[in-house]
């Protein structure tokens, strides 16, 4: 069953840095109406980025979820203003890994929790790696711990992340390696 709907209003409670809280108002084909609560984001991008030995993901702490230690795929969010998301993901590998790719390629693009946020994130795949003569610039603030994860442990990088954009990135690698 495909209804179709439209938006009729929408409200902006609260705005931050990182995502914006709104109620908006749906019209459905029969008539009726209802609220709903957003949370709105720029989008993302994650980066798999691997060579003949590792794949390289990075630890940080993510204090949402009390964790001092995620491990994840490269990543961040779509905040330049007019940056096409492959040049993001281009970016974000230089300043969190302190890689270049000569190939990239997209993986999957993904809505992260539909019900309540307008998040999508997209997952590159990156090789060719060299070094970026600049290395790793990490944003003010952030705290990341490169890891090369050896490729032939990729089953054990999927069993310890629990983050949804690495894991599907992961489980995306691990399907092109069979």
């Amino acid at each position: 069953m495909r209804e179709e709907f439209q938006r009729v209003g929408s409200t902006t409670a609260w705005e931050g840095r990182i995502v914006s809280a709104r109620v908006e108002r749906w019209r459905y084909a029969d008539g009726e109406e209802v609220d709903r609560e957003v949370l709105g984001h720029p989008g993302a991008v994650a980066v798999v980025a691997h060579d003949d030995e590792h794949v390289w993901l990075v630890r940080q702490p993510r204090e949402a979820v009390g964790d001092p230690a995620l491990l994840e795929l490269p990543a961040g969010k779509l905040d330049v203003e007019g940056e096409p998301p492959l040049q993001t993901a281009q970016r974000e590998l230089v300043e969190e890994i302190g890689k270049r790719a000569e190939s990239w390629r997209e993986l999957e693009a993904f809505y992260t929790s539909p019900g309540f946020s307008d998040e999508r994130v997209i997952v590159y795949l990156a090789t060719g790696l060299t070094d970026a003569p600049e290395g790793p610039q990490p944003d003010e603030g952030e705290r990341i711990e490169i890891v090369p994860w050896p490729l032939e442990r990729l089953p054990d990088a999927i069993e310890a992340c629990q983050d949804a954009k690495s894991l599907i990135g992961l489980l995306a690698l691990s399907a092109l390696r069979r």
